[in-house]
């Protein structure tokens, strides 16, 4: 029922492929450009613009099979929607910050510009796949144009960007997105009393036991819903766009359906093979070393496992 299939006009369709994470064709820019505190997601802390010392000298990360093992699960929890091969390759043609120390300082600060451009690129397009947005399939399509063209503006014009206001414009049509949404599944309820959308944006749900809710349709934009244990839950068609899945347990929750999830919000929580997944995200692979866990030690402990670094 809650299950979103690709209903994107053929003429207006965008490939996603440009929105995915190609590092073998970007400079390391999230190891360099962003900066990260020492916590339970990163080992150590660095300033934006100091390369990770983990970074090789072909961009490549020396412990990237042992990320989570070292200290820096949060490097595995990180998706820049491929803003890192745009600036690396269109941006500034190719020209890496180590062959053209002097464009550097420009491409670190054109990075995280780019990264909430393609954010959006992102969620816009997801919402065009949705059959409940043919009514808005127009201001959605010229959003997501518009939103294009900026990616391809030079470094100077992209750093005069007043970001924060295109980004008020797109999230409008996000929210009515998510409302479509809701409205479709609820219209879908046939023979049964429509209910009330649950409501939690921003709501602190930290450490909270929801296992086993009913959370259909809801709202959990900017929800903060770290360690949360949401085993078996409902989740399906709720709108997660912002949201804080940081150890939070999916183990055997349905997500069918869902709202704006990212692969980097699943990659920051915990699930197993049970957990029932969108269909333009996968499994991450720690989920199965979280599961095995599970089987032989106390689940309530599993929970803050990362806690006690």
């Amino acid at each position: 029922m809650f299950e979103n299939k690709d209903y994107t006009n053929p003429k207006r369709d965008r490939s996603r492929s440009n929105l995915r994470p190609d590092c073998g064709n970007c400079f390391g820019l999230c190891c360099v450009a962003l900066p990260f505190s020492a916590s339970a997601d990163f080992a150590i802390e660095k300033d934006a613009g100091k390369p990770c010392p983990n970074l090789q000298s072909d961009y490549r990360c020396s412990i990237h099979e042992k990320l989570r093992q070292q200290g820096f699960k949060g490097c595995t929890a990180f998706d820049c929607f491929g803003a890192g091969q745009k600036v690396s390759q269109v941006t500034f043609g190719g020209v890496s910050w180590h062959e053209g120390p002097e464009t550097a300082k420009e491409m670190f600060e054109v990075f995280p510009i780019m990264l909430q451009l393609h954010e959006m690129l992102w969620y816009l397009n997801e919402a065009l796949t949705m059959k409940a947005t043919l009514p808005i399939q127009e201001a959605l399509c010229s959003a997501l144009d518009q939103t294009e063209r900026l990616t391809q503006l030079s470094p100077n014009a992209l750093m005069d960007l007043d970001i924060p206001s295109h980004r008020i414009e797109v999230n409008a049509l996000l929210i009515k997105t998510s409302e479509l949404v809701w409205k479709e599944s609820q219209q879908q309820q046939k023979g049964s009393r429509k209910r009330k959308r649950i409501d939690r944006r921003g709501a602190d749900l930290m450490g909270a036991n929801l296992s086993g809710a009913d959370l259909k349709g809801a709202n959990l934009r900017g929800a903060y819903l770290i360690a949360t244990d949401l085993r078996d839950a409902d989740l399906r068609a709720a709108d997660f766009i912002g949201a804080d899945l940081r150890d939070a347990d999916l183990s055997g929750a349905d997500l069918t359906g869902s709202v704006f999830l990212t692969q980097a919000q699943l990659s920051s929580a915990k699930g197993d093979a049970r957990t029932k997944l969108p269909r333009l995200l996968s499994r991450p692979s720690h989920w199965s070393t979280f599961f095995n866990k599970k089987q032989n030690n106390n689940p309530a402990e599993d929970i803050y496992e990362d806690k006690k670094r």
